[in-house]
Parts: structure tokens; C-alpha cells; sequence
């Protein structure tokens, strides 16, 4: 059998793929994809086979208790469900995170909800925490282990407040949540930063932050367990508010921050289809979000002095920008839009670029890279 390499599959994809699903609503091209990918989940065979198409290469890092592949995994937001957890690693990701997840089951916001912006390669959703809610999800995720079909790489799990729950409540609902999936991840996420839910970003204060906070620890500590609990920001917060929430997390006993959520600032529109989807609600993911994710993910550095785990996320859709995330000072890195817009061999390509990498710069291993920019 002839099989293209990712190259070729991505020549494929933006001559053929990306203009038909460009065609299609955001969210029903966002199913679909899904759907499909979701089928070869439930084959060995097919994933065998998108394995083998692409597969990134080895390119280890020791973080959060835990040996990665290589950095790069899929945000929260794709995979919201965990429809497709197995067959993501086929598709070169050295981890996952599905999600988010709510206490509740819940529809979301109204439709429509995602736009793109091609020329910004951008995303803008509201799409509100749409998910079956943490007792099915932890259902479907039982029933996927007892078959056998679990992934072979970490999982996280991303958690969110209930929309019909207050956030008086809110400390409750976030680990009830955590409760329930706790067998059924490798690390969570907590998310307090989402502008899609109103209110939620209101939780980044510290008197609601820390209450949420240590409900979250006291149900890890009921199960005696290291799995690690991670807090992801808002890149819309200031510096000082990044590193207030930086000195709750640690004080906590937290193991790390995800840099960043959407953002609901907007850059200049280059046409009108832009214009169109900057104009909606929602958060902007993607190449606008890049700069400031590494500012983030820079401060936060510098102001932990490199002790704490950062996962990157924003904008991250090349060896260039994942180069940036990691030498600015995260670990760990993520994908979503960059997925969306360059096809299923961004992952590999952007893992062999990075291997170059740290290879061009004499490096042992991406782990020397981590920050280097500050040394």
C-alpha cells in the first residue's frame, strides 16, 4: 500500500479539504470532522492507518510528574465530549485534553456560534460549555477503557462552572465535576477564564479563585493521588491580576497554568469575512492570540522563576510559534485552530521542525530550550 506522507497530505488538504469544509457552517464543519474522526477512533485499522501517515517523531519531555512523547497535545474545545480519544495520538498528539466539562449537561449558547476568519486564521466562538454533562461523559469513558480502546498517551480532562450555577456555588459544582472524572484522566484543567459562560471570568478573583481552588485540592487529597490540577488564565487579565492568580495557584498546591483562553479583544479586520466574524460574540482563538499567549506565558516565567509547569496555547500553528511558546518558558504546548486551518499533518510537521530545533542549537533534548530565552 502507497501511502501519502504528511506533506503531500497536507497539499491535499488545502487543495481539497480546507475549500469544501470552508464551505460549510464553523460548528457543522467542527461535527463532521469529529464524526469522521470518531470512526476511525473505533477501529484498530484505521488508526493503524492515520498512524502511520502521521506519526510524529520522538521528542521527550519530563513534566508534570509525567514523560511526554513530545510537547505538543490538543486543546480543550476540540474533542469536547471525548468522542475521539484514541484516535487523536494517530494523529501525532503526545497528549490530549477534552472538554470542557460541566457538572450539568448543558446546550450551550444559541446558534451559530463559531465563525472563521480565514485571512487572520482566526476562530471566534461562544460556543458556552455544550457538552452531555460529567455523569455521561464519565459513562462513555468507562465503557471505552472496559473495551480497551483507551489512549496511549496522557489525558487531561477541562472543567467548568455549570451555566445555571452561581459562583457562590461555583466551588461545589467545579469539584463535584472533578470528582466524578477523577478516575477517568491523567491531570485536569481547571476553567475559570472562558468568555463564554457570563460570569465565569469573575471566579479569576481572588476570593472566589481560592475558594474554587480548594475544594478542588480537598478532592484530590480524599483520594490520596498526585494526579496533577492545572488553572487555566484569561489573556485578557492584566500582568498584576496574571500574577495574583499565579500566587493562588502555587499556594494552593496546584501543578501548573495553561497560557491562555480566548481572548475577547479583536484585531483589525483584513476583509470582510473577517470583519463579519470579529463582529460576533465570543472569545478569538488562533494566530491573533499568539503575542499575547507568549507574553503570558513569559511573565509568568519570570515571575515563578521557571518552577511551576506552563502550558502554552493560543495561536500556536508552526515550528515558529510552538519555538516561541517553548523558549518564552512553556513545557508543554497545544493546538486547536491550527489544526482546523492547516489539516491533520500540522502536528508532525510542527514536531520535526522543533526536533531541527534543538538540534540546530545544540541542544540534548527540547527540555534545554524550556525558557531559553531568559537565560
Amino acid at each position: 500500500m502507497v501511502l501519502c506522507s504528511p506533506v503531500d497530505m497536507g497539499l491535499g488538504w488545502r487543495l481539497f479539504a480546507r475549500p469544501v469544509i470552508s464551505r460549510l457552517d464553523s460548528e457543522k464543519s467542527h461535527d463532521l470532522a469529529l464524526s469522521t474522526l470518531s470512526r476511525f477512533d473505533r477501529s484498530q485499522y484505521g488508526k493503524s492507518l492515520l498512524s502511520r501517515m502521521f506519526k510524529s517523531p520522538e521528542l521527550p519531555i519530563h513534566a508534570l510528574g509525567r514523560l511526554f512523547h513530545h510537547p505538543l497535545g490538543l486543546a480543550a474545545g476540540m474533542d469536547k465530549g471525548a468522542k475521539a480519544l484514541s484516535a487523536w495520538p494517530a494523529l501525532g498528539f503526545s497528549w490530549i485534553e477534552y472538554g470542557g466539562i460541566t457538572r450539568y449537561p448543558q446546550d450551550g449558547n444559541p446558534k451559530p456560534r463559531m465563525f472563521r476568519a480565514n485571512s487572520e486564521r482566526a476562530l471566534v466562538n461562544s460556543m458556552g460549555f455544550n457538552n452531555p454533562g460529567a455523569s455521561s461523559v464519565r459513562d462513555s469513558l468507562i465503557s471505552r477503557r472496559s473495551s480497551g480502546n483507551w489512549p496511549n498517551v496522557p489525558v487531561a480532562a477541562n472543567i467548568g462552572r455549570s451555566k445555571k450555577v452561581d459562583n457562590e456555588q461555583a466551588p461545589a459544582d467545579y469539584a463535584s465535576t472533578l470528582e466524578t472524572l477523577w478516575n477517568h484522566a491523567d491531570m485536569f484543567v481547571l476553567n475559570v477564564s472562558s468568555p463564554n459562560t457570563p460570569g465565569l471570568r469573575d471566579l479569576q478573583h481572588e476570593s472566589f479563585l481560592n475558594d474554587v481552588l480548594k475544594h478542588c485540592i480537598s478532592v484530590r487529597k480524599k483520594y490520596d493521588s498526585q494526579k496533577p490540577i492545572l488553572l487555566k488564565l484569561s489573556p485578557d487579565s492584566s500582568d498584576e491580576q496574571i500574577s495574583q492568580m499565579a500566587d493562588s495557584a502555587i499556594s494552593s498546591g496546584l501543578d501548573g497554568i495553561v497560557a491562555t483562553n480566548t481572548t475577547i479583544s479583536r484585531p483589525e479586520p483584513n476583509n470582510t469575512q473577517s470583519r463579519i466574524a470579529f463582529s460576533q460574540n465570543g472569545g478569538v482563538s488562533g494566530r491573533p492570540l499568539h503575542q499575547r499567549s507568549l507574553e503570558v506565558i513569559s511573565n509568568l516565567y519570570e515571575y515563578t522563576n521557571g518552577d511551576v509547569a506552563i502550558v502554552g496555547v493560543g495561536g500556536i500553528d508552526s515550528t515558529e510559534s510552538a519555538w516561541k511558546s517553548i523558549t518564552s518558558g512553556a513545557s508543554l504546548i497545544q493546538l486547536y485552530s491550527g489544526l482546523v486551518f492547516n489539516g491533520p499533518g500540522v502536528t508532525s510537521k510542527i514536531v520535526r521542525g522543533l526536533k531541527n530545533r534543538v538540534s540546530e542549537n545544540g541542544f540534548s533534548g527540547i527540555t534545554e530550550a524550556v525558557g531559553y530565552k531568559h537565560s
